[in-house]
């Protein structure tokens, strides 16, 4: 009797190894198919000059050849807590061992007011969703052949969720509202400079020319009344 017990155990037990395996694997298929339909098996390397457009919402990384898409990574981003920065980056360093939970290459962005980067993962299962502290997750086999494309210097665009400004905003302040403010203006014609959530000396003046055009004080104070006035 024992040893038809063990045996049923023992089956059991394969059963459910073999059930994990073949989950894992499918998942890992689908996870393939998903992205089939944007190029994602492209291998060849960029031949013209790379930039990048993280989507947040739709937690994938874009890369350009001379403005022309060339291939998509599904990624994981930043919780709600810790979420990825918006704004206009550049890659600004390079490493193959950055640290424990880093997976195998690093690429450091040049956000003013954190260490934030395009990074591989231990954690693979992680990859598609709300999940980082902020940094841009990849699977390794993916970061690796990205980190081949990307010089420094490269150009990343970080595109997200519409945040909510709930403070005034003024010379010297930094921060992910900056770079919402500052995208704002560039989209209605204002601003015509990179998005790097600095509120820097030329935010200031063209925050003072569009309220001097729009009939408010111009102090270069970003108050309640002019982030109505922009729509946030």
């Amino acid at each position: 009797m024992g040893r038809v017990r063990g045996k049923l155990l023992y089956g059991v037990a394969m059963f459910v190894i073999l059930g994990i395996i073949c989950g894992v694997l499918g998942f890992e298929y689908l996870d393939e198919q998903e992205l089939a339909g944007t190029d994602s098996q492209v291998k060849d390397k960029p031949a013209g000059v790379v930039s990048i457009v993280i989507k947040v919402q739709d937690r994938t990384l874009e890369v350009y050849s001379d403005n022309q898409l060339h291939k998509t990574y599904r990624i994981a981003v930043g919780k709600s807590k810790t979420p990825t920065p918006i704004g206009e980056w550049n890659v600004v360093w390079k490493s193959y061992d950055w640290g424990t939970g880093f997976g195998t290459r690093w690429m450091g962005l040049n956000v003013p007011w954190g260490i934030y980067g395009i990074h591989g993962t231990n954690k693979p299962w992680s990859i598609g969703q709300f999940s980082s502290h902020g940094c841009i997750r990849m699977r390794n086999k993916d970061v690796e052949e990205l980190f081949e494309w990307v010089p420094i210097g490269t150009p990343v665009r970080i595109e997200g969720r519409k945040i909510k400004i709930s403070r005034n905003l003024k010379y010297q302040m930094t921060g992910s509202d900056v770079a919402r403010l500052q995208l704002k203006l560039k989209e209605l014609g204002y601003f015509g400079e990179r998005s790097d959530g600095i509120f820097g000396i030329y935010t200031e003046q063209v925050v003072k020319n569009f309220q001097a055009e729009h009939g408010l004080e111009a102090n270069g104070i970003v108050d309640k009344q002019m982030l109505e006035l922009l729509g946030l």
